[in-house]
């Protein structure tokens, strides 16, 4: 129970320190620029310890959940002309206005050409891109170092296992019976330990490359060469046509048009690989973190249905997609899982905690760009509108259109947080009483 718990708060710490830094990209430039920035918080809710250095307040909250830097003049003052809407709009006509005179009044006493509004387009993009962007170099230096400097686990050319007989893989049963073919290792004489070099006389490096000679060779004889000790052998093997499922890119049997599930014939020699830890290239680290962004801008992009999924498992009899989206509960579970398993190392748990939070890193730079406001990408996508329609009117000799005056999606924004609010509390709810676990 300690250890489940002492992962949770190794999870908490690296988040907090994980916002702090993002809230940090966002500071340094902005600073920089000359924008006056006057808070700087990580969390929400209550200040727990805030300490003023220069105009800028720093502090902590009480929920570690998130984080903002108060940067002034954030809205544009609204068009001389700007005229009251109607009752039907009066609620958003006051919501924008409040904003625009929250806005004004960070600018009451400092010089107007500190407000984040009147920045250039590329400055104001670099601030914004500022957080997501540590975000991403924090997940590539965590998954480089769970891949360079611990390795992943992966097949090696040694044997771990002769298995008795030849069962298909479609086969109901597990044992071997009197009727079953004996595995043709078992005949040839392939042991545990043995380390495949070569078949029919071409050098193997892979697993792979192993069960690529092995599934062509049914019915004929398969030269294979293994060392043994300081020996090296060249054994003779049969392997046995039998079949299996086919299946897709995740590892989903594949059925035909008639519902039944399609199989194959291949070769099967009846051995296993061993698994070995093998430390990654530098090559190797950002193709991994691609792959990561791929997984997490899929689960953004199709987040109706995922949620949709959510709701049908929280409160129906189905189970969590363990793919799909995961509340901040959840990741804490997982953490704790993986702190306290049991007939695990202590750097292998050490490894998946920090693969976890690099992870974890990598979700918080994808879904930071959503183009919508309040996050980060909403800014970016505002600040790109604003330098399409200046370039234009330069380009057609029309008068400068000014700054975007992005006031006008605080109600846009309101909506958004909420819906935000609302799947967090669906996740956390759905972590609690059908959780993602490892086991």
């Amino acid at each position: 129970m300690l250890l489940y718990i002492l992962g949770v708060l190794i999870l908490v710490v690296a988040l907090a320190i994980s916002i702090g830094l993002h809230e940090l990209g966002h500071l340094i430039p902005a600073k920089l620029f000359g924008v006056r920035v006057s808070q700087y918080m990580i969390g929400f809710g209550p200040t727990i310890f805030s300490r003023k250095r220069g105009e800028t307040e720093y502090g902590l909250k009480a929920i570690p959940l998130g984080g903002y830097i108060s940067m002034a003049g954030m809205f544009p003052p609204g068009k001389a002309n700007s005229n009251s809407r109607g009752a039907t709009t009066g609620v958003f006509h006051s919501l924008i206005q409040e904003a625009r005179e929250g806005s004004a009044d960070t600018l009451l006493d400092v010089d107007d050409s500190r407000a984040f509004y009147k920045l250039p387009v590329f400055k104001r993009i670099i601030i914004m891109l500022g957080g997501p962007f540590v975000n991403l170099l924090l997940g590539i230096l965590l998954i480089g170092i769970v891949l360079m400097g611990f390795g992943v686990a992966q097949s090696s050319t040694t044997v771990s296992a002769v298995t008795e007989c030849v069962l298909p893989a479609t086969a109901e049963r597990q044992t071997c019976e009197d009727s079953d073919p004996a595995a043709p290792a078992l005949a040839a004489g392939i042991t545990p330990g043995d380390r495949i070099v070569a078949m029919d006389g071409e050098a193997v490096e892979s697993w792979e490359e192993i069960s690529a000679h092995i599934r062509a060779a049914a019915g004929q004889e398969l030269s294979i060469v293994v060392e043994r000790g300081e020996s090296e052998l060249t054994l003779i093997a049969e392997p046995i046509l039998t079949e299996r499922y086919v299946v897709d890119d995740r590892n989903q049997i594949v059925f035909d048009d008639d519902g039944n599930p399609r199989t194959e014939e291949y070769g099967l020699l009846g051995i296993q690989s061993a698994v070995e830890i093998v430390q990654q290239p530098a090559s190797a680290v950002l193709p991994a973190v691609g792959d990561n962004i791929v997984a997490v801008s899929n689960v953004v992009l199709t987040l109706p249905q995922r949620m949709v999924d959510v709701v049908n498992a929280a409160f129906g009899p189905g189970e969590r997609d363990p793919n799909g989206p995961i509340g901040i509960v959840g990741v804490g579970r997982l953490a704790g899982e993986i702190a306290s398993i049991d007939d695990a190392s202590v750097s292998a748990r050490a490894v998946t905690l920090v693969n976890l939070v690099g992870s974890l890193n990598i979700a918080l730079f994808v879904f930071n760009l959503v183009p919508l406001l309040p996050l980060d990408g909403g800014h970016v996508a505002s600040a790109l509108f604003e330098g399409v329609r200046r370039f234009f009117a330069k380009l057609f000799g029309k008068p400068d259109p000014g700054p975007v005056d992005t006031a006008k999606f605080v109600p846009l924004t309101l909506a958004v947080v909420l819906v935000l609010g609302a799947m967090t509390v669906l996740l956390i709810f759905a972590d609690i009483v059908k959780p993602i676990s490892l086991f």
